[in-house]
């Protein structure tokens, strides 16, 4: 396994980051930050048969946060995959003094993380041939992710989404008249401050602080999450827009959501076991317009990022993932 550059990373052992450079915006120099967990000679050998052997996994967080979520990596390898994170640029690991966080004007920027990190994984693999891939992405990560796909069907084996937001909250309704007013702001002032949306009870969802049993960095994954600027909002409907004319990805696509959203001003109990940040509803229909092999399993319980729900939740969820993943076809050679 390539060495050169890779660090032991925030997470610490096994775990390592490299570093890779993008270039520079306006901002100043960009980069992302690839993850992975190092593995012995044993764990090859123990799930060296699981549904995911000879799959690369690339993990793509969503808004305001990054990736921590070590038992997600555990138990993707656990099924035979190789399991790599992406911190996008100016987020989590690859935020910079000065830059804005997590500030692009179009999702197909991505595209240039996405490429250095498969180009550092292939580096891994020393030439090794007949590998699939299968990106796994998160609320914005999910959607980035789609989109992805549908510009490189020449990439992906199959796609992993938790809790994807493929559509605004609001129904595309919703969004047809938001996004006009959104557009108009992010052509006059990119970068206007907008006012704060999130009350924070995701956070408390999630967080040991709060009904959770999670700890991460706090400046990387903010309790009201990041300021929102009108060019990032309008980069996202244009995405959302994309996806709902329909995406024709060839490949399976599995799509895991909670059973239920509780969108509302005041903080509820019940919000500890459901999606308080997406419309659970209005992307399960959406994600129809992904491809003709879509698969979409509703988790009673589940929070917006599935793999932070309570034990029995995220068993569930790993177990589908295991029995979709047995379903891939096989196509060595295909990248």
């Amino acid at each position: 396994m390539a060495d050169h550059g890779w660090r032991e990373d925030v997470l610490g052992a096994p775990f390592e980051r490299l570093e890779l450079p993008l270039g520079e915006d306006h901002e100043g120099p960009v980069v992302a930050t690839l993850v992975r967990r190092r593995r012995s000679a044993a764990d090859l050998l123990l799930h060296a048969r699981g549904p995911l052997h000879g799959v690369d996994v690339l993990y793509v967080h969503g808004w305001s946060d990054y990736f921590f979520q070590v038992e997600l990596a555990e138990r993707v390898e656990r099924l035979g995959a190789r399991f790599h994170a992406l911190d996008l640029r100016k987020y989590g690991r690859s935020l910079r003094p000065r830059q804005t966080p997590g500030n692009v004007d179009d999702l197909a920027v991505y595209d240039e993380d996405i490429a250095a990190a498969l180009d550092a994984i292939a580096a891994e693999h020393h030439g090794e041939t007949g590998r699939r891939l299968v990106p796994m992405g998160h609320s914005t990560g999910g959607l980035t992710l789609s989109l992805w796909a549908a510009r490189h069907p020449d990439r992906v084996d199959g796609l992993i989404l938790n809790s994807p937001w493929l559509e605004f909250q609001a129904s595309a309704v919703g969004r047809a008249i938001v996004a006009p007013v959104i557009k108009l702001g992010a052509r006059r002032n990119p970068l206007a401050p907008m006012p704060a949306v999130d009350p924070g009870f995701y956070t408390r969802t999630v967080s040991a602080a709060g009904e959770g049993s999670w700890t991460y960095d706090q400046q990387w994954r903010p309790d009201r999450g990041f300021p929102l600027h009108p060019n990032w909002l309008a980069a996202v409907f244009d995405g959302q827009a994309t996806v709902e004319a329909g995406l024709d990805l060839g490949v399976p696509v599995l799509v895991l959501l909670s059973d239920k959203s509780m969108l509302q001003p005041r903080w509820d109990d019940g919000m500890a076991r459901a999606d308080v940040a997406l419309n659970v509803d209005v992307v399960a229909h959406r994600a129809l317009s992904l491809g003709s092999e879509v698969t979409v399993r509703r988790l009673h319980g589940a929070l917006h990022d599935v793999v932070l729900s309570v034990p029995e939740v995220r068993e569930h969820a790993y177990d589908m993932i295991g029995r979709w993943a047995a379903t891939l076809p096989s196509r060595p050679g295909r990248r």
